[in-house]
């Protein structure tokens, strides 16, 4: 077993409600979105401090604010990521920490309609490079085709938190297949769910 030493903390061997993690299978390293302290860690096998790769010191002011889901963009020069607490989904560049708002408003703005998002805190990517938000503050799931900043409501209603099955009430994570199927935690109904084809 491999335990982070450090507990509750800032210091870089350790976290504050750390939220979402990928390892990557063939190295071993492990990527966790530290949410409490704004910053994305990155660390080898068997180490006990981390390297900030995100947010925390590297740029002033910190344009991460609560970051939960991510991934590593095809291109392993970024990462996407679910900015929370500012109401957006932003891309952020290892190479330079130069950051760009993919969905949601610019300057944190939370809202129901398709070009805004409430407390989003999960984002995953299809083949083609579309965007699929958990926007958990609408109760819904958010598709921004690639290069698009207006969203499309494929599952849940904005602002209708109920436990139909066509409902969602706070989904937090979200997971693609390959035949497009999308997996919701529907977190407040205590359920997942499975959105046929989704990209069909």
């Amino acid at each position: 077993m491999w335990v982070f030493s450090g507990g509750h903390g800032f210091g870089l061997d350790q976290f504050s409600i750390p939220t979402s993690i990928i390892r990557n299978r063939r190295t071993g390293v492990l990527i966790i979105s530290d949410t409490g302290n704004d910053r994305i860690m990155l660390y080898f096998p068997v180490a006990t401090d981390g390297i900030v790769i995100a947010g925390g010191n590297l740029v002033n002011p910190n344009p991460l604010n609560g970051p939960a889901g991510f991934y590593v963009h095809p291109t392993g020069e970024s990462l996407v990521i679910a900015n929370t607490f500012s109401h957006n989904v932003i891309r952020w560049f290892l190479n330079d920490n130069t950051v760009t708002v993919l969905a949601g408003d610019i300057n944190g703005e939370a809202g129901d309609t398709p070009v805004l998002l409430s407390f989003p805190k999960d984002v995953t990517s299809d083949s083609l490079g579309n965007l699929y938000v958990a926007d958990t503050g609408n109760n819904r799931i958010q598709l921004f085709k690639a290069g698009q900043t207006v969203g499309i409501t494929i599952a849940g209603v904005a602002g209708l938190a109920d436990a139909d099955p066509s409902s969602l009430r706070r989904p937090t994570a979200i997971q693609l297949d390959d035949q497009g199927n999308l997996y919701v935690a529907d977190t407040d109904n205590n359920r997942i769910q499975k959105f046929t084809c989704i990209q069909n």
